[in-house]
């Protein structure tokens, strides 16, 4: 018998105890045991239905796996409301872009995409990306899928592809995106990004630069730490810098002068070289968005071959926890009255300092039931959590795990 604990905290400690494969199929197994309890509260598809979602049908498959309180978050679209802090967060960052970034008319330089449909196909999703078809990311217990064709978007670079073939440069994409996750105050099947893209001809980047017409976009060479094999160094080192300089000017319009900024190297499949940008607030270092220079082959396929470009990503909700002190990212979901009015500013700049609905402690308690030895993954689990108990809870943790180590499995005495 494997047994796992988890603490639940909104609250509740819970004890999972999962079958192995070795128990034979009584009565019991049946009653507390099997994997149908959990379908009754997700959207598991099956061949022959159908799910109508946003005004269009999808088939079921064996790889739709949409609960019904994901589907009722779906439209939503707290971005769009206006005063929710998301919108706030939002509505700053398109102010700031639309003033320090004018094109030659004197209209902004970057659109704005915030009404896109969250049903993308998986193409979109991963392959435009480059992400392999072999890539954890990829995974059904990870991802909300409506089939094996379609998803909930995992994030809004399942855009990207298809604007920059539209022949857009500049552009920012905000939207809710979906992702299976663990229960506590930091993580919520769904949240908001926000999106940002600029490509640069030859023209554009040179511009200004001494020696600039001698300069090319590309060339042919390896692969390093640095640079893409099809670019060359200067060109690297100006997306880079235009990179770094555009958003270190976003959080400082968000946050404030005097900000401390750090920038740590990590990997993202769509950038090379790529970096987390993390910011100094009130002593503690906080990651608030990735960021990196656009795989050529990505914007080559998308039909910009002549150009070069830069790609970040940020949370909508991370930045307004900071920015607003709201301590829980269940309450961006709230309809009480007394947390939306705290967001009713005439001034979209006020800073707003969020005040709690409620001193009373949180209750914990323990529930104890049994789990398939197949085809389960943690994430099944905390679908059927939020479905039952909604954002009543607000903490889930595995606090044990037990496995028995003569008969690797329970036996239920029958009656």
């Amino acid at each position: 018998m494997i047994c796992s604990t988890l603490r639940r905290v909104g609250h509740v400690h819970i004890y999972l105890v999962r079958k192995a494969s070795g128990v034979s199929k009584g009565h019991h197994q049946q009653t507390v045991g099997s994997r149908p309890a959990a379908s009754e509260f997700a959207a598991q598809g099956a061949s022959g239905n159908v799910l109508e979602l946003l005004g269009k049908s999808y088939p079921q498959d064996n790889y739709s796996n949409l609960s019904r309180k994901v589907l009722s978050r779906v439209g939503r679209n707290l971005h769009n409301q206006q005063h929710h802090p998301l919108w706030l967060i939002k509505e700053r960052v398109k102010e700031h872009f639309y003033q320090q970034y004018v094109g030659r008319f004197g209209t902004p330089l970057f659109s704005v995409y915030d009404d896109l449909s969250p049903v993308v196909t998986t193409w979109q999703n991963f392959d435009s990306l480059l992400i392999p078809a072999d890539h954890p990311s990829r995974k059904k217990g990870d991802n909300y899928y409506v089939n094996g064709t379609h998803m909930l978007r995992a994030h809004t670079s399942a855009h990207q592809w298809d604007l920059l073939h539209a022949g857009l440069d500049a552009f920012l994409v905000v939207g809710d995106v979906y992702r299976r996750d663990q229960i506590d105050s930091q993580h919520y099947p769904v949240f908001h990004q926000l999106e940002g893209v600029r490509l640069f001809s030859k023209h554009e980047l040179f511009t200004g630069i001494k020696d600039g017409e001698s300069l090319q976009l590309f060339e042919q060479s390896s692969r390093s730490a640095c640079k893409q094999e099809t670019h060359t160094m200067e060109a690297t080192k100006l997306v880079e810098f235009d990179l770094k300089q555009t958003l270190a000017r976003l959080v400082t319009h968000l946050f404030g002068d005097g900000l401390d900024i750090r920038w740590v190297d990590c990997y993202f499949p769509f950038t090379h070289p790529s970096f987390e940008m993390e910011i100094n607030f009130h002593g503690e270092w906080l990651e608030v968005l990735g960021c990196g220079v656009m795989e050529q082959q990505l914007v080559n396929s998308a039909g910009a071959q002549d150009q070069i470009g830069w790609a970040f990503g940020l949370g909508l909700e991370r930045l307004a926890m900071i920015l607003y002190d709201i301590p829980d990212i269940r309450l961006f979901w709230s309809e009480d009255e007394r947390f939306l009015k705290q967001f009713r500013v005439s001034d979209i700049n006020q800073k707003v300092k969020f005040q709690p609905l409620s001193k009373y402690p949180a209750v914990i308690n323990d529930i104890s039931f049994w789990l398939p030895s197949e085809n389960y993954t943690e994430n099944d689990f905390y679908d059927l959590v939020r479905t039952i108990g909604g954002d009543l809870v607000e903490k889930v943790e595995l606090i044990d795990k037990f496995e028995h180590p003569k008969i690797n499995g329970f036996r239920l005495k029958q009656p």
